[in-house]
This record gives C-alpha cells, sequence and structure tokens, in this order.
C-alpha cells in the first residue's frame, strides 16, 4: 500500500538518483571542449558545485566552452593559476563562455560565489607543467583549499 511517507520516501530517493541520469557529456570535437557547471556531481550527487570533468586536458590553440548547465554559476580564471602571458577571463553568472588557449600551461578556474565551497578545476593546455609550483603556492579559502590540493596532485601522479 502507497502510503503518504512511502511516496515521500521514493521521491527522495529518487531525487538522488536523478542528477546522476541527466548529466550530459560535455562536447568535445578534437579542437572544441565542454565543461559543465554543475549543483552536483553526476557520479555522486552529494558532493554539491563541481566543474565536469574538473580536470581537462587539450591542445594549444582549443577552445573550451563553459556550459551554465544549472542555474547560479560562472567560470573564471584563477589569478596566480594561469600560465604567464595567458589572458584572463570573468563570466558572467549562467554565461555560456567559450575561451581559446593558445598559451600552453595550466590554469586553474574558479565559480565565483561557489569557490569557498570548493567549485573549482583545472585546465591542462599542452604538456607544459612548468607552471605547476606557481599554482601550488596561491592560498585559498575553504574547500577550495582541498580539492585545488587534491587536483594538482593527479597532475603530478
Amino acid at each position: 500500500m502507497l502510503t503518504r511517507r512511502n511516496f515521500v520516501l521514493s521521491l527522495t530517493a529518487l531525487a538522488g538518483v536523478g542528477p546522476a541520469l541527466a548529466c550530459p557529456a560535455p562536447k568535445a570535437d578534437g579542437t572544441s571542449h565542454g565543461i559543465l557547471m554543475l549543483n552536483a556531481d553526476c557520479g555522486d550527487p552529494g558532493n554539491p558545485n563541481v566543474f565536469e570533468p574538473a580536470i581537462l586536458h587539450i591542445n594549444t590553440g582549443d577552445s573550451v566552452t563553459f556550459v551554465p548547465t544549472d542555474a547560479g554559476h560562472n567560470s573564471a580564471s584563477k589569478r596566480g593559476m594561469i600560465p604567464d602571458g595567458a589572458e584572463p577571463w570573468n563570466g558572467a553568472i549562467d554565461e555560456r563562455l567559450t575561451i581559446e588557449f593558445n598559451v600552453p600551461g595550466i590554469y586553474g578556474h574558479i565559480c565565483v560565489p561557489h569557490y569557498e565551497w570548493g567549485m573549482v578545476g583545472l585546465i591542462v593546455v599542452g604538456q607544459d607543467l612548468s607552471n605547476l609550483k606557481a599554482a601550488k603556492k596561491v592560498r585559498h579559502p575553504g574547500s577550495a583549499r582541498k580539492v585545488f590540493r587534491s587536483l594538482l596532485k593527479e597532475l603530478e601522479a
């Protein structure tokens, strides 16, 4: 018998599964790539406010489109975490923003409203990791510190 309590429990269970089923794959066609801006990790709905993928490897000259899949997010480069000579960016909230990456190296990017909560990511252009040491020295608030540390360790592995 379907009681009100069982109905609510069923909806709660489905809410946890929904995001995992609804996340589209980021666009990638060889020179154009996509990063989704999401309210929750596709594979772990308990992990809120993420970029998917968290680390993206591309070639020099490729472009990346930040896709506002869920509302309330943006993408901005993180000062001190982009290569010398690279142009910083700061997209508006809910803006679909495309950036062309012409300078090799590591680019840290953040969602300004959710930065302190750990909504951060890395783009690696080419094989050049020469700014890794500088990127590791940048200080971050809250959960961003832990997430960036983990992503940078993953690059070193």
